[in-house]
């Protein structure tokens, strides 16, 4: 039974949700606190965490590009793009993430880079979507075309597709200096079983899976797992499917969630995401700048750690 003013999830029982939060302390030691030692005291810095394998610093929110920038050039939703982008970095964002799957939106964001100031800052990352090794070199080289780099930051094999083949192209490619970061992607709770797999047989820098409040199953395993393996960990769909974030946008914020530095429920969501241990940086994607600017919040000011989520629920 919740507490009066406070909201539970819709689809998440409480014996499921503290199970995923107990789940969610693994590779961190809780203490008296309820909240991040890492986190910005003054709330307009935004917060950063290592890649495991390099110690390189990345900031806690990024920027996914799937629908958002797949628009067409000279539309209205195209043009407000810049503003998303320029948003992202004045907040001290760096990760745009991307991939042949996602229309033109490699291409959107290697011209939205050639026309910013922010360029020589960006995290880039998009993925190889394809079978067959000529196929996966081809379409890299076309994506490293589309972006306008000649050097990428992390490239993805999506959703496992001839993960084998692609992996040890990417091995290749990263020894030479092409890139700097190989990883994997998933998005379905269906495939955990195989990522999990990959996980544990092979060296990788990142994994980029799903993890919200109403969608919590790689918190079970596999973000246990990237902590022990000394995996990055990339969260798409941090929003679930986008029906609860829909269903509370009208409803009022709990008192505690000035406690956390939340002025609205994105960054509520937002830092429910971050507040596990394992996870490295949130891409929510978006077309719109204020909600860029939104999300980029909630990854400033405080952090709480999973402790805190145990006694607040989110609900109807």
């Amino acid at each position: 039974m919740t507490r009066p003013g406070e909201l539970r999830a819709t689809g998440v029982s409480r014996a499921q949700f503290l199970r995923a939060t107990a789940a969610a302390t693994v590779a961190a030691t809780l203490g008296s606190t309820a909240f991040s030692a890492s986190q910005d005291v003054q709330g307009s810095k935004m917060i950063t965490r290592k890649i495991p394998t390099t110690g390189e610093l990345l900031p806690v929110v990024g920027c996914g590009t799937w629908q958002g920038f797949g628009h067409a050039e000279g539309s209205a939703e195209y043009l407000r793009l810049p503003g998303v982008v320029d948003a992202l970095f004045e907040a001290g964002g760096t990760v745009l993430d991307s991939s042949p799957m996602y229309g033109r939106s490699e291409k959107t964001t290697g011209e939205l880079l050639a026309k910013s100031k922010h360029r020589s800052k960006a995290f880039l990352a998009t993925k190889v979507w394809t079978s067959g090794r000529e196929a996966g070199i081809a379409q890299m080289n076309e994506s490293f075309s589309l972006l306008g780099v000649s050097k990428l930051d992390l490239m993805q094999v999506h959703n496992l597709v001839d993960w084998q083949t692609h992996l040890r192209t990417l091995r290749g490619w990263k020894s030479q200096g092409k890139i700097r970061y190989i990883g994997i992607t998933h998005y379905t709770p269906s495939a955990f079983r195989e990522v999990e797999q990959v996980l544990r047989r092979e060296q990788l820098d990142f994994l980029q899976i799903n993890y919200a409040y109403d969608d919590q199953s790689a918190a079970n395993t596999l973000l246990p797992l990237a902590a022990d393996k000394g995996v990055a960990v990339l969260i798409n769909k941090p929003f679930g499917g986008g029906e609860l974030l829909r269903e509370l946008r009208g409803k009022p914020l709990p008192g505690w969630a000035k406690e956390i530095d939340c002025a609205s429920w994105a960054q509520v969501l937002l830092k429910f995401v971050l507040s596990n241990p394992a996870v490295t940086c949130v891409i929510p994607g978006t077309s719109r700048p204020e909600h860029m600017v939104d999300n980029a919040r909630a990854g400033m000011g405080i952090i709480p750690e999973a402790s805190f989520w145990r006694n607040r629920a989110l609900g109807a």
